[in-house]
């Protein structure tokens, strides 16, 4: 196994570096990069790309000022303030040359500065961790800890009422985007038009420093319950149902007919023989599960809950052209991804122990 994981740990660097390739190559075709953003917000024009809408009055004049200059909007500024602007940018130089800076400052984590917070990546990457963690973290453990259960509980009982009426919830609460979902909760439980029983926005209070340890508690969970709730409805309905699925599947084995020839209970026969078996499609899918909850469904729901992490943050950044957090969250994101795919095949190993990947791959 050692042999196997040191294997896929060595994959994970040519992965980055082709899934930075891929990103970079795009970046160099995208209109509005950093210099422009840096000369609209120098004089004042706010989004850069209006200029590239088509509807500017005067166009010959425009295509005269653009024989002096590439960028667009740059009338009135001496060329040589463009050229410090690209220096300070990075832009002086080939983009071969960048890119291979980029992935060697990459492979020691030094991220550099953004390009426009004058803050640097892992210091802004690290503030907003602990809103995409307790999003991340919460959702995916509430949706295991509910689902599996919940799931095994419908395979034993297929076809009867509970099933019924418990698979018309979880098939409702597929088909509810979790944004909609949190916006419910907002109108019904967040002083909307009903209740006002949890706060509105933030993921702790303005007074949060002042509270004790048991006061600072409550005020973190009563902040993150919506936010958690919203993220984990789309979860919840797809792991519980891969549970039932998978249990399903086992229990119509020919071995656990021969188990129950044998003597055994139905609970022996249910957690002793089917549950290590139809746990492993279940384990497969955690890395889908927490890296789509951890960041895929972070944006929308760190924009409704008014919550600042990494979601936004890398929204954001993309929007206005700031590379080096655009590409700093995509290498930490695709690290992580990656890291979460090797521990999956490690449970893989602790559930069933007869799995061996090294003989399989010979």
């Amino acid at each position: 196994m050692s042999a196997y994981i040191l294997r896929r740990l060595l994959l994970v660097i040519p992965t980055l570096f082709g899934i930075l390739l891929v990103n970079f190559t795009l970046t160099q075709f995208v209109p509005g990069g950093p210099v422009e953003q840096a000369i609209a917000r120098i004089q004042g024009g706010g989004d850069v790309f209006g200029g590239f809408s088509g509807g500017v009055e005067g166009a010959s004049d425009l295509q005269e000022t653009d024989t002096q200059s590439e960028y667009v909007g740059a009338r009135g500024l001496p060329p040589e303030f463009i050229e410090e602007l690209e220096k300070e940018f990075g832009f002086d130089k080939p983009p071969v040359q960048r890119f291979l800076n980029m992935v060697w400052d990459y492979l020691r984590f030094d991220f550099g500065e953004s390009y426009f917070r004058s803050i640097g990546v892992i210091d802004l990457v690290l503030e907003k961790m602990p809103v995409s963690i307790s999003l991340g973290l919460w959702s995916t453990v509430i949706a295991y800890a509910i689902s599996i259960p919940l799931g095994i509980r419908k395979a034993v009982k297929d076809g009867t009422r509970f099933d019924t009426w418990t698979s018309g919830v979880i098939i409702a609460g597929y088909a509810i985007p979790g944004f909609l979902f949190g916006i419910l909760l907002l109108v019904v439980f967040a002083g909307g038009s009903y209740f006002q029983w949890f706060p509105l926005r933030g993921l702790t209070s303005d007074n949060f420093e002042d509270l004790s340890l048991w006061g600072k508690v409550v005020d973190y969970f009563w902040h993150i319950t919506l936010p958690v709730i919203a993220s984990t409805i789309g979860a919840f309905a797809t792991l519980t149902l891969l549970t039932k699925n998978s249990f399903l599947d086992e229990i119509k084995k020919q071995y656990v007919m021969t188990a129950r020839a044998k003597g055994l209970t139905e609970r022996g026969v249910l957690y002793g023989h089917v549950f290590r078996n139809a746990m492993l499609i279940v384990i497969a899918g955690f890395p889908a599960v927490f890296i789509g909850v951890f960041f895929s469904g972070s944006l929308i729901i760190e924009t409704i809950f008014s919550l600042d992490g990494l979601g936004r943050l890398a929204f954001e950044a993309a929007v206005a052209r700031d590379y080096p957090i655009v590409f700093g969250t995509l290498y930490i994101f695709g690290l992580i991804g990656l890291l979460v795919g090797i521990l999956s095949d490690l449970m893989y190993v602790i559930v069933d122990p007869r799995i061996d990947f090294e003989k399989r791959e010979g």
